[in-house]
Parts: C-alpha cells; sequence; structure tokens
C-alpha cells in the first residue's frame, strides 16, 4: 500500500466524514508493508499485512479467494487504460473484480499513477511498485471525489453505483463491465454523461 493512498482513505464503518490515520510497523519505498489504519471516531482498525489492506468494515467474515483473477494481456490492459482516459499522475485508479488481472500492468503504462486494486484473492501476492491491494466492502473506503477513475465488474442495479460514483473527481470516468439492466439508466439519473455503450461494457464521466 503506497503512503499516496493513505491520505484518501476514509472509514468503511463510520462513512466520508471520517478519514483515516496511518499506524505503520514496516514501511519501504514509502509503501506501507505492516501496520494498521485506525479510525479516531470508532476506534476500529483495520490491517495492513504483507502489503494488503484488509478494509471491510466489522464484522469481518474469513478471508476467501474470490473469483480467480484471469491472466493481463498487453491488450487488454491498454483497451481498459483508453476507456479510463487517463494518460498520466497523479492520481488514484481503482479497480475491481476480474480488472485487477491489469492493476500491474497500468501502473506500468500511466507515469505517475497509483492503481488501487480491491480484490481478496490478491491477499499474499508480492508487493509491486504502484499498485496498492486491498479488500473492501459495498462502501468503497475513499473520500468523496478523490478518485480519477473507477473500474467494476457489473453492478447487479442501479443502486450499486452510489459508491462508485460519490468517489469519481470531476471529469474521471466510471467504466462497467457486464453492466445489468438498468444500469444505463443509473447512470443518467446521476448525471453522468455517457462515453461509450456496447453489450459487454459501460463508460461514463462527470462533468
Amino acid at each position: 500500500m503506497h503512503l499516496l493512498v493513505t491520505d484518501r482513505l476514509a472509514c468503511p464503518r463510520c462513512g466520508p466524514q471520517f478519514g483515516l490515520i496511518l499506524l505503520a510497523d514496516q514501511m519501504k519505498d514509502r509503501r506501507i508493508l505492516e501496520g494498521a489504519l485506525g479510525c479516531a471516531n470508532c476506534r476500529e482498525r483495520y490491517p495492513v499485512e504483507g502489503g494488503f489492506s484488509d478494509l471491510r468494515p466489522p464484522p469481518r467474515v474469513q478471508f476467501s479467494e474470490g473469483d480467480p483473477i484471469p491472466d493481463s494481456s498487453p491488450e487488454d490492459a491498454f483497451r481498459l487504460a483508453a476507456l479510463l482516459g487517463v494518460e498520466e499522475g497523479p492520481g488514484l485508479l481503482l479497480l475491481t473484480g476480474i480488472w485487477v488481472a491489469h492493476a500491474a500492468r497500468l501502473a506500468a503504462m500511466i507515469e505517475d499513477i497509483e492503481v488501487v486494486a480491491a480484490h481478496p484473492g490478491l491477499r499474499g501476492r508480492t508487493e509491486t511498485a504502484g499498485v496498492t491491494r486491498v479488500d473492501m466492502g459495498d462502501r468503497f473506503p475513499f473520500f468523496s471525489g478523490s478518485l480519477r477513475g473507477v473500474a467494476l465488474e457489473g453492478p447487479k442495479t442501479s443502486r450499486d453505483l452510489a459508491e462508485p460514483l460519490r468517489v469519481l473527481g470531476p471529469g474521471a470516468r466510471v467504466v462497467i463491465r457486464s453492466p445489468a439492466p438498468g444500469v444505463l439508466e443509473g447512470l443518467e439519473e446521476a448525471g453522468m454523461e455517457i462515453l461509450l455503450q456496447t453489450h459487454s461494457f459501460l463508460v461514463a464521466t462527470r462533468g
């Protein structure tokens, strides 16, 4: 987990008005390898172990690997970079679901960007420059308007859009793979501008 990311984190339990405080036990090259993130409001602690942070609100169930993470190809990573529309940093991108497969290639492709990859299967993976590995629940643990792009794996309903849209900054995009019926309408109702719509993808931006 990069130190930059900790400045944008909010308590998953208390909400975006309460930031998290870093308690670092081991750091290297501005990356937190061991420690915890604490909330001054509820006193909850979120562990960082081997660079991987568990940002799920309590009660936390035992870790599972989740869906398998596929291999990444340069072509697919380049396509995702184009869909997100971010050519250079600084800033944070958030990938969820199978999108996390492209985190390392995306970080290497876009200068000065940190990619937050949210997937339980990344626990135990090797720490990689430009990639912050986390697990999280339905509430996104970031301040509102703090991300430059979000890539989602198939939100089930338009209500599932509330958190990803909340964390988008001005001009940021959301990329949705396998959108469910009603998601397009949910984006339009939220005032998002639709940039691309196919049977496989939706891309929208915040004006």
